[in-house]
């Protein structure tokens, strides 16, 4: 069992929605969505490591109805001290995050986060390592990389494969690839945030790494590049799923490599004391995962 005090809104939405009985009611009450009153309670039963709830009725287990003593003598005991700054509730959580992961991989899900923590005001700002712009003073970092960060604690996010994209117009006048060399001699998008030799190494290619050809430090960029018919990127799945599932780039090959790299959330020693970091970490790796 943790050891770490559970947020406070997620104590409260046990409390309403085994006083209510009801996943609406409560939502109402605590002026959420319902979705918000089920991700808190099913954070809460992962923190404190038991279930709460036994059935469909949200009738409580034996360790629900003992905890559920504890939660509403601690609420009890805080509502005793009323808050009278109406800001002094919120949190604040500064998020440094690059570009693409935050437009392929953050953005669609964060409205889950907004709905179900809606007293945390996120601070997003772009950092990108390739040119030294980095954010100042961030809570919590997204860095992508081998994992060996001696200056931070850190996590793994998410781990990603990559393979060939190109558009389908680009696929049709240069195609079919139907074996790794048919990419010989054609127009490969390159980034030093991607090199080609994860792709060449897998395939036993020997061939060096690409020197002609555009060049981005930003694989939404390159993504982008590939999409207008400039040529072929190597990008990661994840990344561009975006790409991918709107039609705009295509698989050369119906198989990925894995990438040697990852994405890591980052912190500096303290951050997980607040609560708000602690509970957009906690989110963010059940989101990916």
């Amino acid at each position: 069992m943790s050891s770490r005090i559970p947020p406070i809104q997620c104590l409260l939405t046990f409390e309403a929605l085994a006083r209510l009985r009801s996943v609406t009611q409560a939502a109402e009450a605590l002026c959420v969505t319902p979705s918000a009153v089920s991700h808190r309670v099913k954070q809460l039963e992962q923190i404190i490591g038991t279930k709460l709830f036994g059935r469909a009725d949200f009738s409580l287990t034996t360790e629900g109805i003992e905890y559920l003593a504890h939660v509403r003598e601690g609420l009890a005991s805080l509502e005793k001290f009323p808050i009278n700054s109406p800001a002094a509730g919120r949190r604040k959580v500064k998020l440094a995050v690059t570009p693409t992961f935050a437009r392929s991989v953050l953005m669609p899900r964060l409205r889950q986060f907004i709905e179900a923590y809606p007293e945390i005001d996120l601070n997003l700002q772009v950092t990108i390592p390739l040119l030294d712009v980095v954010a100042e003073d961030a809570d919590l970092t997204v860095r992508f990389g081998a994992g060996r960060y001696a200056d931070v604690e850190h996590v793994c996010l998410m781990s990603d494969e990559v393979t060939p994209l190109a558009s389908p117009a680009w696929l049709r006048e240069n195609g079919p690839f139907t074996q790794p060399e048919d990419l010989s001699g054609q127009a490969l998008l390159r980034s030093p945030l991607e090199p080609w030799r994860t792709w060449f190494a897998a395939h036993q290619l020997d061939w060096p790494e690409p020197m002609d050809g555009s060049s981005f430090n930003d694989i939404g960029l390159m993504c982008d590049a590939a999409a207008q018919g400039l040529g072929v990127g190597l990008v990661r799945a994840k990344l561009g799923a975006p790409w991918i599932d709107s039609g705009q780039l295509v698989r050369l090959y119906p198989h990925s490599v894995p990438s040697p790299h990852a994405h890591y959330l980052c912190w500096r020693a303290g951050t997980m004391d607040r609560w708000e970091c602690a509970t957009f970490a906690d989110w963010l790796r059940h989101a990916l995962n």
